[in-house]
C-alpha cells in the first residue's frame, strides 16, 4: 500500500505542474537542484538526455532565456542558446528546442551533437531511466550501466567548468561509481530532491565545474 504522505506529496507536485504549465512533476526536481547548486549559471548550450515528456527541457529553456539577459557582461556569455533533448520515446515539440528521437548508446548520436552544437556544452542533464524490473538490485546495476554510457558523452561533450546532473539508483555499486566520476569535477555531490518520492531509490549526482 502506498505511503499516504508520499501520495499526498506526489499529488501536490502533480497539481502544481498543471498550474505552472509543466509537462510533468519532475520539473520540480530540477528546480530544487537549481536552487541548491545553481547548475544553470551561465548555461546557454544544454543537453537533456532522456528528455521525455519534456518538463526538464521546459525548465532548461526558461533559465537559458533568462541567462541571455542576466549574463550580458564581459565574462562568458552568448547572444543565443542551444538546447537539445534526446530520448528513445517521442517528445512533443517545444519552440526553439531541438528534440531528437534517438538512442544515446548508439555511436551516431555524437554526430548529431556535433552538427547541432558545434561547440562544447555548458550543462548536461540526465533524468534518463532504465525500464524497471521491480528488482531493486538488478535495476540499480542496469541504471549504473546506463550512467557509465552517459559519462562517455559527458567526457566528450561537456566543456571545462561545465556542470552535470545525472540520475542513478542507490545500491551496492553507487559509491564505486561516484569515486570514478569524482576526479572529473571540482565538486561532486549526491542529492535527492524534495519532490522525489520517498520510497524511490533514485539519487542525483551533481558534478560542478568539470576539470579539463
Amino acid at each position: 500500500m502506498a505511503n499516504h504522505k508520499d501520495f499526498h506529496k506526489k499529488e501536490t507536485y502533480y497539481k502544481q505542474a498543471k498550474v505552472d504549465g509543466y509537462r510533468a512533476r519532475s520539473a520540480y526536481k530540477l528546480f530544487d537542484i537549481q536552487k541548491r547548486f545553481n547548475i544553470f549559471r551561465r548555461a546557454f548550450y544544454i543537453l537533456d538526455i532522456g528528455c521525455a515528456p519534456g518538463s526538464w527541457l521546459q525548465v532548461a529553456k526558461k533559465y537559458a532565456e533568462e541567462n541571455l539577459v542576466k549574463y550580458s557582461d564581459q565574462h562568458y556569455h552568448r547572444d543565443h542558446y542551444k538546447i537539445m533533448g534526446v530520448d528513445i520515446k517521442k517528445t512533443s515539440h517545444i519552440e526553439n528546442v531541438n528534440i531528437v528521437k534517438a538512442d544515446i548508446t548508439k555511436l551516431e548520436i555524437q554526430t548529431k551533437f556535433n552538427l547541432f552544437f558545434q561547440s562544447k556544452l555548458d550543462l548536461i542533464l540526465s533524468d534518463a531511466s532504465i525500464k524497471k524490473t521491480g528488482n531493486k538490485f538488478t535495476d540499480h546495476l542496469k541504471q549504473l550501466d546506463l550512467c557509465y554510457k552517459i559519462m562517455e558523452i559527458v567526457r566528450n561533450n561537456l566543456k571545462f567548468k561545465g556542470n552535470l546532473v545525472l540520475k542513478a539508483f542507490q545500491g551496492s555499486d553507487f559509491v564505486k561509481f561516484t569515486k570514478e566520476v569524482n576526479p572529473l569535477f571540482k565538486i561532486l555531490k549526491s542529492y535527492k530532491p524534495m519532490s522525489s518520492k520517498k520510497k524511490s531509490n533514485e539519487i542525483f549526482i551533481i558534478g560542478l565545474q568539470k576539470k579539463n
